[in-house]
């Protein structure tokens, strides 16, 4: 069975798509996006799939293409900043290396913007962050083993940190 060398969590804004990749590299590994993946799959984007078919429905989907990275891949794997309500999904972490992104609610509105196309983010994107980030950072406390702060930071820097601590301390 292949497993992630990492996964990231974390709000949107933390750098999860963005680090993500860049972490990858760093680590000479395959980056992997479970929103891209479910997007893949059904061939909607994400806003697509909450307007047609509900958030439940998302979550669902979102729940199976965690399972399935998990045990299909061997690299850095992002997870969509919602995946941790789920608690068949946070029991599915509990043994692999999960680091959590975490960022400040200013920073994270910068990288969201206000005229986001995320579909949780859709209505009062700043006050709805500033919720979401509240509501999961226990979610995100109880799957992490490394928490790391994004805020105020460049994305390469953030990826070769992370590098340099994840080579120093083996899972």
């Amino acid at each position: 069975m292949t497993r992630p060398a990492v996964v990231l969590v974390g709000a949107p804004g933390s750098g999860k798509s963005t680090v993500g990749p860049l972490l990858a590299e760093a680590l000479g590994l395959p980056f992997r996006d479970v929103d891209h993946d479910i997007e893949q799959r059904t061939g909607k984007a994400i806003s697509d799939i909450f307007l047609d078919d509900g958030e439940e429905r998302f979550r669902e989907l979102e729940h199976a293409a965690v399972l399935d990275a998990l045990t299909e891949h061997a690299g850095v794997l992002s997870l969509g900043g919602g995946a941790v309500l789920d608690a068949k999904t946070r029991a599915a972490l509990a043994d692999h290396r999960v680091v959590w992104l975490t960022v400040s609610l200013a920073n994270a509105t910068k990288r969201v913007g206000l005229g986001t196309t995320r579909p949780v983010l859709n209505f009062n994107p700043r006050a709805t962050l500033g919720f979401l980030m509240e509501q999961r950072a226990p979610l995100y406390a109880e799957v992490a083993t490394i928490e790391f702060d994004t805020s105020d930071r460049d994305p390469q820097d953030i990826a070769a940190e992370l590098a340099r601590l994840l080579q120093e301390s083996p899972a």
